[in-house]
């Protein structure tokens, strides 16, 4: 990964509470497991950003690296790293994502 891509990943997710990489856009998700963490986000009713990884080929392998995870999306609050779409249906159902997202913004 390039010292740019870092940079770009680590500014992303600090700057923002909630921040998804994923295929697409908050508003036209290209992929159904991106289209499931939009939906939960929007259920939860939180501000999020995302970064659309189609369209940047260095970020798209580089949050891969920098994650050490090997698919999008990929959700982090307060910048830290907590999985793809099936970690969030699984904290989502459990009631664990809803507390994480309140902590984060009660910081």
């Amino acid at each position: 990964m390039t010292t740019g891509a870092q940079e770009k990943i680590e500014d992303l997710i600090t700057k923002n509470k909630v921040f998804v990489f994923m295929k697409g856009t908050k508003l036209m998700p290209m992929c159904g497991f991106s289209n499931n963490v939009v939906q939960i986000l929007n259920t939860l009713g939180v501000p999020f950003e995302t970064c659309d990884v189609l369209e940047d080929y260095e970020i798209r392998q580089g949050i891969k690296d920098y994650s050490n995870w090997p698919t999008i999306p990929q959700v982090y609050i307060n910048g830290e790293f907590i999985g793809g779409s099936d970690v969030l249906v699984e904290m989502y159902q459990k009631g664990e994502l809803q507390q994480l997202v309140e902590v984060a913004f009660a910081s």
